[in-house]
């Protein structure tokens, strides 16, 4: 059981639901990311998605797009932040994915990603772009080394792929709330609780929902029937807004607390 199945079984012991939060790693550096890491460890984030930069973001919005360039013009690259993630281990034990595509790992070597992120203390890994029916190898390489690949499912997938990613999917299936990229919205989508409580019908694993989530409203729609949402593109903005600021990493932190808070205070 790595860190992430305990957050979910603490969690479940404890009556809450996960509030997990996605940063681009590097934006606006890594030493700004690794003191972000540490604030969201401090505050009570359950797990932190780390965006691994990359010049074709097809799954992202403008927000994080934007927040990538800027890294990637830093020449922030994935041997750097897994290296920040070992680091990290030191110092918290907040649960660690990273969010990446699959170019960045085809080109580090399959194995040698794997065996790296658990090295580096790496917990799970989101490959958008890879769908899990042509990376059988991968997954079952990571799942005996126990990384955790968490796969998605959208409100377009069948009862038939709801079926096939609750088995091989592991840590938590990722459900993308909307169709589209990342980014923003001023309502969800009126399908969202009907298609997690099919989902949470034919799998036991814990169901996420993120993709448009940005305000403390939204945050608890979604916890009334997932076990966790995600937030991305809202804190990425706000240390967009923040950057510079000598109290960036306290700031970031207050805003996220204001989201944790389901009275919205």
């Amino acid at each position: 059981m790595n860190r992430i199945d305990r957050k979910f079984k603490e969690l479940k012991t404890a009556g809450e639901k996960a509030f997990i939060v996605f940063i681009t790693a590097g934006y606006p550096s890594l030493t700004a990311t690794e003191k972000l890491v540490e604030e969201f460890d401090r505050i009570g984030v359950s797990i932190v998605e780390l965006g691994v930069p990359f010049t074709d973001p097809m799954a992202d919005g403008p927000v994080i797009q934007e927040a990538s360039t800027a890294a990637l013009k830093k020449n922030t690259h994935l041997v750097d932040i897994l290296n920040m993630v070992k680091r990290l281990r030191g110092r918290v034990s907040i649960p660690i994915c990273l969010m990446t595509y699959y170019n960045p790992v085809f080109c580090f070597g399959e194995d040698r990603f794997i065996r790296y992120c658990l090295e580096c203390g790496v917990d799970g890994v989101i490959i958008p772009d890879l769908p899990p029916e042509e990376a059988k190898e991968f997954l079952s390489s990571a799942r005996k080394k126990s990384l955790d690949i968490i796969c998605f499912l959208a409100p377009t997938s069948t009862p038939k792929r709801v079926k096939f990613i609750s088995r091989v999917s592991r840590g938590f299936i990722y459900y993308v709330s909307l169709t589209g990229t990342t980014g923003a919205r001023s309502s969800l989508p009126a399908q969202l609780s009907g298609k997690i409580k099919e989902i949470k019908r034919v799998s036991d694993k814990p169901v996420c929902a993120g993709f448009g989530v940005s305000t403390s409203a939204q945050v608890k729609e979604v916890l009334k029937v997932a076990d966790g949402v995600i937030v991305g593109s809202a804190i990425v903005k706000k240390i967009k807004e923040c950057s510079g600021s000598p109290d960036m990493v306290r700031r970031v932190g207050n805003f996220i607390s204001h989201l944790k808070s389901r009275d919205g205070s």
